[in-house]
């Protein structure tokens, strides 16, 4: 018997707007509109776009030792965070392999933790195991949390008069409490587009006039719904990483160009021992990025290669509708990971030239950091 799937709150919103659905991490989710991935692509780069997140996961976590928990499970320093603050991290297994990428929000008086759909009950079972030996309490309010990502160039000017406050004291990675359209929301200036926006996090009962609201606001600046596929190519555009195609249980975070957020001087923590011995032995693999230089789609599974030797998978790939070149990520081994290494990939049996480079691959967001 197939899996049922779940949906989110602003389901029927997606059916009514004829988008396509598609089974994605246990949900029915809009890989595209009527509009395209082009253009919905295009509209987040130039005007904005309204994304349905809801399908994350979002856990609690209050209690005398609710750092200390967050500590232990996450290789980023989450002592340093402020109240009104998120950080980006990952939480590994005790060889280093990473168990999921995330974000942690501190709020007055409790944390929250933002995980991916697909891994929301393996997370949540790590996590209530690890809290045994700490005082605290854990809170799965996924179900009743609606998620709303609105991201692009005009997205300020289209929340500006939606929310109860100034949006422009949301700096990136901050967060602020009041209402959009009304509804109580945590407001947060975070996304995965490259571009200047929000995640609105709002409760499921109110999400969908909330995106109705959005969507009114925003008609003049060209907001338009964005589904999973050009979601997909803006992240793959900036070189951000996609649990389940780039991270994963058999790559660490060194491995992954995670280091910047794994702290391995901040004190223990699940893994440091095997990311430590890692660091001193040397990485001997790494995530790139890179970008064909003739024309080709470079798709996940392809075979990235050097001197006629296999060397590596491409994990992330597509042609950039903003650059209309086929950019690519995939782990290759360390002493060919240098920017402006001359790879290939096996496109269907035809070797394609490219350059490892730095990521982003687009450079022209309008991200406010």
């Amino acid at each position: 018997m197939s899996e049922q799937l779940e949906r989110t709150p602003l389901y029927d919103r997606h059916v009514a707007a004829d988008a396509k659905i598609v089974p994605f991490a246990g949900f029915e989710m809009p890989v595209q509109y009527p509009t395209g991935i082009t253009a919905e692509h295009r509209a987040v780069r130039e005007g904005a776009g309204l994304f349905d997140v809801s399908h994350m996961g979002e856990f609690v976590v209050r209690g005398p030792q609710a750092l200390e928990l967050i500590q232990h499970v996450s290789v980023n320093d989450a002592a340093k965070m402020e109240v009104g603050q998120a950080q980006y991290s990952a939480m590994c297994l005790e060889d280093g392999g990473i168990i999921d990428d995330l974000l942690i929000y501190r709020f007055r008086g409790h944390y929250m933790l933002v995980v991916n759909a697909s891994n929301l009950a393996k997370d949540w079972a790590w996590i209530e195991r690890q809290s045994e030996a700490f005082e605290c309490e854990l809170e799965d309010v996924s179900e009743r949390t609606g998620l709303i990502a609105l991201q692009g160039p005009a997205a300020r000017e289209i929340l500006r008069p939606l929310a109860s406050i100034d949006v422009d004291d949301v700096k990136y990675y901050r967060f602020s409490e009041g209402s959009v359209a009304g509804a109580p929301a945590v407001i947060s200036g975070t996304g995965y587009t490259g571009e200047d926006g929000f995640e609105l996090y709002v409760d499921a009962n109110d999400a969908p006039r909330v995106w109705d609201a959005l969507l009114d606001e925003g008609s003049g600046a060209g907001l338009i719904p964005v589904g999973l596929g050009a979601r997909d190519s803006l992240r793959l555009e900036m070189g951000y990483a996609l649990y389940g195609s780039d991270l994963d249980e058999q790559h660490t975070t060194l491995e992954a160009g995670l280091g910047w957020v794994t702290k391995l001087d901040k004190g223990d923590f699940v893994g440091r021992d095997a990311l430590l011995a890692q660091k001193e032995a040397g990485v001997v693999r790494r995530l790139v990025a890179m970008s064909l230089q003739t024309r080709g789609f470079p798709r996940p599974g392809y075979d990235v290669t050097h001197g006629g030797e296999v060397i590596g998978k491409v994990t992330s790939g597509t042609v950039s509708p903003s650059l209309g070149i086929g950019v690519a990520m995939g782990y290759v081994p360390t002493e060919l990971s240098k920017p402006g290494t001359m790879l290939q990939i096996d496109v269907r049996g035809r070797p394609i030239e490219v350059a490892v480079q730095r990521a982003p691959f687009y450079t022209g967001g309008s991200i406010k950091r």
